[in-house]
């Protein structure tokens, strides 16, 4: 493997946790922009229209559309900062895997007492992350 693909390839995986971490942001605090930050955003990060694309749909220019797209990841970014939901969101759902990864560990072994606890469990944590 040479240098110049192994980089380009890095690259693609920067763009892409990007492109998470602007839909997780938008997912949370997506709500507290106007109607048309949200249209502009969407089609950006949701649908991944070019600037040129949307700039044509929304009827202003390129460079109007790099710019809300960048306010808008900046007011993503401070309600984020202060209010910290994404990051709790991430942290309990690390949680229940970690607590499904033991729980599977314990079931290899042959207690049927424990499990049942153990299927209990594993219910309840499921539907967490339903609820998440």
């Amino acid at each position: 493997m040479t240098a110049l693909p192994l980089r380009v390839m890095i690259a693609k995986v920067i763009k892409m946790d990007e492109i998470l971490e602007q839909a997780l942001l938008y997912d949370f605090y997506g709500e507290l922009l106007n109607e048309h930050q949200k249209s502009v955003y969407e089609q950006f990060v949701l649908e991944d229209l070019s600037l040129s694309e949307i700039a044509v749909s929304e009827g202003i220019s390129r460079q109007g559309v790099h710019d809300m797209i960048k306010r808008c990841n900046k007011t993503l970014t401070g309600y984020e900062e202060k209010l910290h939901l994404v990051a709790k969101f991430l942290s309990v759902k690390n949680k229940v895997h970690q607590i499904n990864d033991i729980l599977d560990k314990e079931a290899m072994k042959d207690n049927r007492d424990a499990k049942d606890l153990i299927n209990n469990i594993k219910k309840i944590s499921t539907e967490i992350l339903e609820e998440l």
